[in-house]
This record gives C-alpha cells, sequence and structure tokens, in this order.
C-alpha cells in the first residue's frame, strides 16, 4: 500500500513538474498567398490567459528549418504569441547555399510575391486568438532581416521590427513619414555582407524617411552571428559565417527591450 501511494505520489510530481516546465506549446500551421501552399509554425506560453502582442520571425536564407522555430518558442516563452513563417512556399528548406541563394533569389526578384506571403503571416497571427491584433511586430535573421526592413519601408502597419545580420539594401525608396514601424537593427561590424556604404546609405536612407530607427554595430562580429550553426556552415562552404555567443546574446537582449518598449501602452 505504501508503495503503492508512493508511486501515485511520484506520478503526481512528475506530472506537475512536466506542466509547470512546458508551458510553450507549438503547431505547424498551413496557410495561403497567392495560390501558394506555406507552412508556418506558431507558438504561444498556454500558462498565459487572454491576448498578447504577436511576433512574426522570418528566417534566414536556409529557409523554414528547426532555427526559425526555436526563435519562435523563444518568443512564446517572453509573454508573446510567435509565428514562424514560410517565405519560400511549403516549409521548404535547403541544405546547400546554392539551393539557399535560389530559393531567395525567387523571393528577392519578386517582392511582390514576398509582400504577399509576408502579409498572408500577418493576418493569419492577428486572427489568433492569443493575439491582441493592434499590437504586432516582425523580426528576422539574414534574408529574413531584409524582408521585415523591406515590409517596414513599404509602410506595412506594424509597431516595429527588428532585423538580426540583415542586409540593408534598399528595394523600395520610403517617401518621408511613411514608415509606420520603429525600426532595430543589429548587424556584425564584420560582416562582408552589410559594408560600410551599405550601412551609410541606410542611414541616410532612414533620416531622409524621417523613420524612428536604431543601429547597433557589434564590433570585429561577421555574419549570421546568432546561429550557433554558422560555425558549421562556414568551415563546411568556406563562408564568412561565424558564431558569436556575446554577441547573439546582447543582440536578444536588445530586442527584448525594444519589444517591451514599443508595445508599451500608448507607444503604439
Amino acid at each position: 500500500m505504501m508503495r503503492i501511494l508512493g508511486l501515485s505520489i511520484l506520478i503526481l510530481f512528475v506530472s506537475l513538474t512536466s506542466r509547470a516546465y512546458s508551458k510553450v506549446v507549438g503547431e505547424t500551421v498551413e496557410y495561403k498567398a497567392d495560390g501558394t501552399v506555406l507552412k508556418g509554425y506558431i507558438a504561444y506560453d498556454d500558462s498565459i490567459k487572454g491576448q498578447r502582442p504577436g511576433v512574426l520571425v522570418v528566417h534566414e536564407w536556409w529557409g523554414h528549418n528547426d532555427y526559425v522555430r526555436k526563435r519562435a518558442d523563444m518568443l512564446a516563452a517572453l509573454g508573446y504569441t510567435a509565428f514562424a513563417v514560410d517565405m519560400y512556399g511549403e516549409g521548404k528548406n535547403a541544405d546547400h547555399p546554392e539551393n539557399a541563394n535560389k530559393f531567395m533569389t525567387e523571393v528577392m526578384n519578386n517582392m511582390g510575391i514576398g509582400e504577399k506571403r509576408f502579409n498572408a503571416a500577418l493576418e493569419l497571427l492577428k486572427r489568433q486568438k492569443t493575439v491582441n491584433p493592434g499590437d504586432i511586430a516582425a523580426i528576422g535573421y539574414c534574408f529574413g532581416g531584409a524582408i521585415v526592413l523591406h515590409m517596414a519601408r513599404t509602410g506595412t502597419d506594424l509597431d516595429g521590427v527588428a532585423s538580426f545580420h540583415g542586409n540593408l539594401g534598399s528595394m523600395h525608396t520610403p517617401a518621408p513619414g511613411t514608415i509606420k514601424a520603429r525600426i532595430l537593427v543589429l548587424t556584425g561590424g564584420s560582416d562582408p555582407f552589410v559594408p560600410q556604404e551599405q550601412i551609410d546609405a541606410f542611414k541616410k536612407e532612414m533620416d531622409t524617411a524621417g523613420a524612428d530607427y536604431e543601429l547597433v554595430i557589434y564590433p570585429g562580429v561577421k555574419h549570421s552571428f546568432t546561429n550557433p550553426d554558422a560555425d558549421k556552415y562556414g568551415k563546411q562552404f568556406e563562408l564568412p559565417l561565424e558564431y558569436n555567443k556575446e554577441a547573439d546574446e546582447k543582440s536578444w537582449a536588445q530586442m527584448q527591450e525594444f519589444l517591451k518598449e514599443i508595445f508599451k501602452p500608448g507607444n503604439n
């Protein structure tokens, strides 16, 4: 009898402990844009009641993979509803730079398609019961950073966007006063894909547009500094990629402060 009672208490303890550490739930969600089936991933903390801000997460050029889903889970653990979008269709991702570049170029060369896919994800996120549709931001990594900056440039109704090691080149020149989102750019000072002339051009563009933006440069830091797999990819494919733990942690902390500020009552 005592043995049975002890076993019951142990099962109850494990159950309660599991619940305490398993607050974040995530699921794959299918949606469409212009006839293309897209496969995203939505994550939220089910212990939180009611609506909360929503954050779109746009993947690197590798596509919709475990890394972007991990970032969505991390945002969910912070109290947001996060949606890792699919910009390539069918949730596909690449394991070689040639395929990654092909997928990315298909979108970048036809941003009309890219905008439709981003906006489809945006509307899906707004419809979630755990989301306050008036509090929406977007973050992006590498290719995804360029995408969220483009959407801000085109005047998309977002509270804010944050770009991690994203290209700063412009595909749309915003007219003064047309950028609605606050902008946070987090980039490496030794990133060959974001040279100084691109940074200077970005600052001039944002100043001319009257944008509310912040540019953070991490000295000596290279491209893809937030992704722990960057070193592996860099060595395997001879690419100038390098993970930087300090810059990764600092940029994530700065993004958290940015989100708290833009979602503060009266700031959006």
